[in-house]
């Protein structure tokens, strides 16, 4: 599950250099917060021309809920193929959500936070589809690995760096993709109950 991430300006030139998009910066502007479900925020995907570059570009985080109810922010990597709301933009509209890091809460509501050990940035998978306001996306979540199964059961499904290219451009690597195991985070909590055994 992913509910809360954090974009760092810094971010910026991370994101120039896989996108080749050198004046980026001015129409973003600064952003350098915490992004919540219904925020808008940078994203990765396929450019829109005959070319196969990647772009930048912002999107709302979120799909609107069924019955017009809430928001739909996460996915499950496992049967995205098989939700009717979803199969159309995995197939044909996939996404990097660059962040530097993310949260999570445990069962006793404490928060997480994780980063990749080495790296500045994270890519979490994601898609996103066209709304009247605007393109949404969705981030996608699999089976924790080790390093987020003490604290939570699912978690983004994290991308290598070299891995962003292929999972937007790249159709015939989707499914693979879909069911790799994410790379072992760093894992940061302020305040951890300890347990007595």
């Amino acid at each position: 599950m992913c509910g809360r991430y954090h974009f760092s300006a810094e971010l910026l030139d991370e994101i120039r250099d896989l996108t080749e998009q050198k004046d980026w910066k001015l129409e973003l502007g600064v952003l350098d917060r915490d992004i919540h479900p219904g925020d808008t925020a940078p994203v990765i995907t396929g450019g829109r021309g005959p070319g196969r570059e990647l772009r930048a570009c912002r999107q709302k985080w979120g799909y609107p809920g069924p019955g017009g109810k809430g928001l739909v922010f996460n996915a499950r990597s496992e049967s995205v193929f098989e939700k009717r709301m979803f199969r159309d933009s995995v197939s044909q509209r996939r996404a990097a959500v660059p962040v530097s890091w993310f949260y999570e809460w445990n069962k006793n509501k404490e928060k997480f936070t994780f980063t990749k050990e080495g790296s500045r940035i994270l890519f979490l998978a994601g898609f996103y589809g066209r709304y009247e306001d605007g393109e949404h996306f969705v981030i996608l979540t699999t089976q924790a690995n080790a390093s987020m199964a003490p604290v939570h059961s699912r978690m983004p499904l994290v991308l290598e760096r070299e891995q962003v290219r292929e999972w937007i451009l790249d159709s015939a690597k989707t499914k693979e993709l879909l069911g790799q195991e994410p790379p072992q985070l760093e894992r940061d909590c302020e305040y951890e109950q300890q347990t007595l055994f």
